[in-house]
């Protein structure tokens, strides 16, 4: 009989995404769920758990000879109900520090250079306005919260909790020549990458790879270049659709979430479907039949 994800050991659990263990590989199954303020909405976006998959097999493809990754397969040993969401991937044991890349001053990092003149203990140029490019990308790392909201911390820190700093250059080193490569690509597609995070580990011969997912709407911002103008918010192909809504209903951010409005999930599922077609060029329709059509 087929295997079905009941059928396989369940590992981990997030907000986002279920592991499950294939025995020298693991399962990383994107599900439909979206939160916002770490707070889980009841309504699903469909199609979200399969864009985030597509689009990270697309830069694992792009980027392998940058880093290698933890991808193996989008087919191979992916039950039926799982396939276009789900990754089989090499097992690696991760690092506890989030690498994040800033080439835009927006977010976190506009509220912290507001405060102090400096993101992550960086000293930036003064007079810098809401959304403009900085003049060079910036490695913050941030802590990895089990709960809450992880925290940014400077080089010094972070190279501490992972107890090397010759590693920690290499995690820099690493994630600024990724996000530059992509943010490269995204900007031919019309696509501005404000910031992103990646996460690392080493798998079972030591070789450090970039794994979980990467370079999508919900671990990056993305922008039209067609509207982008520096000194305000911008618009985005990620959730920030959903939490603009979430912020006007007079919720409290604390759970339960409130459920989305169908005009609110058919918009989000759009942004999220239109992020993968403009930056990669196929329509999302090949995706799915790629990994309808490819055999286990």
């Amino acid at each position: 009989m087929p295997t079905t994800l009941a059928d396989l050991p369940l590992i981990a659990s997030g907000k986002v995404r279920e592991m499950y263990d294939l025995g020298d590989r693991l399962l990383m199954v994107a599900s439909d769920r979206i939160s916002t303020y770490d707070v889980v909405h009841p309504t699903p976006i469909p199609d979200k758990g399969k864009v985030l998959t597509a689009l990270s097999v697309f830069w694992f493809e792009q980027t392998g000879t940058i880093v290698p990754n933890h991808l193996l397969s989008a087919t191979d040993g992916v039950p039926d109900e799982a396939r276009g969401r789900a990754l089989s991937v090499r097992k690696l044991e991760m690092l506890p520090v989030e690498c994040v890349v800033r080439g835009y001053l927006t977010g976190s990092g506009w509220k912290d250079y507001q405060a102090t003149g400096a993101v992550a203990g960086i000293a930036l140029p003064d007079g810098l306005l809401d959304s403009e490019q900085l003049p060079e990308p910036i490695f913050t790392p941030s802590t990895k919260a089990d709960v809450g909201h992880d925290e940014t911390i400077d080089f010094d820190r972070a190279a501490q909790i992972v107890g090397d700093r010759a590693v920690m250059e290499q995690l820099r080193d690493l994630s600024i020549a990724l996000y530059s490569f992509a943010a490269e690509h995204a900007r031919s597609r019309g696509v501005i990458l404000a910031d992103t995070k990646f996460e690392f580990g080493r798998d079972a011969d030591g070789v450090l790879r970039v794994g979980d997912e990467v370079l999508t709407p919900d671990s990056s911002r993305f922008w039209p270049a067609d509207t982008y103008e520096v000194g305000r918010a911008q618009p985005s192909f990620d959730k920030q659709y959903v939490r603009d809504w979430a912020a006007g209903t007079g919720w409290d951010k604390k759970p339960p979430a409130p459920t989305i409005p169908d005009d609110v999930v058919a918009g989000t599922r759009a942004r999220y479907v239109e992020a993968y077609e403009t930056i990669t060029g196929e329509p999302f329709a090949a995706w799915i039949a790629r990994t309808d059509s490819e055999q286990t």
